[in-house]
């Protein structure tokens, strides 16, 4: 737990891009520490920038009810998102920014040590899967050196486009009888994979 309180407060204090700016406070990530699954966005909104906590406003809304649909919550996960500042006017974030955060990314993913990294939108995919797509990918496992991979919509979209929801939920049904079938199995999947050109997570 130490060692997250640190990278929170590392978060907290960083200026390497312009959104330390404009943002009213850093959204580090909320969780439990030794999580087998965790949860990455793109960015905090302007709740999460109000709260200091990632997905708290109607895209977290829908997570939640997600979450419970499988019989998770968020004490027993850990949510983040790729950037760590509220980008303005809720835009995209850019390449410059989720760069600057990278390393605070790759320290959470190093003390966390999840099995399965459940990417919320094209934006968080796109980081780990350069070559692939969402709409494609979703909803299947990617294995990702001794990690895996599980894509998905943000929740975000649903909200948007109200016919995504069953997809999300079909996909987190998926997502659930992976878990499931790795439990029985022992051990989480990794079967090598040349179908996308992969990011090296700790590079």
């Amino acid at each position: 737990m130490k060692e997250l309180i640190k990278i929170s407060k590392n978060i907290s204090q960083c200026t390497a891009c312009s959104l330390s700016n404009t943002r009213t406070q850093t959204v580090a990530g909320s969780g439990s520490q030794s999580a087998e699954i965790m949860f990455i966005g793109e960015a905090p909104g302007s709740k999460e920038d109000l709260h200091g906590l990632p997905f708290v406003g109607r895209s977290g809304d829908l997570l939640d009810e997600l979450l419970v649909s499988i019989n998770l919550d968020r004490q027993s996960v850990f949510i983040t998102n790729l950037i760590k500042c509220r980008p303005p006017d809720n835009r995209d974030p850019l390449t410059k920014e989720i760069q600057a955060c990278k390393e605070f990314l790759k320290k959470q993913l190093q003390h966390i040590n999840p099995k399965v990294i459940v990417t919320l939108g094209r934006h968080a995919f796109s980081y780990f899967f350069p070559n692939a797509n969402v709409q494609s990918s979703r909803g299947q496992i990617m294995p990702l050196g001794e990690l895996s991979v599980f894509p998905v919509y943000h929740p975000a979209a649903a909200l948007y486009n109200p016919k995504l929801k069953s997809v999300l939920q079909d996909d987190f049904k998926k997502l659930s009888d992976y878990l499931q079938n790795s439990i029985t199995n022992k051990k989480i999947s990794k079967t090598p994979s040349n179908e996308a050109k992969q990011l090296n997570l700790f590079e």
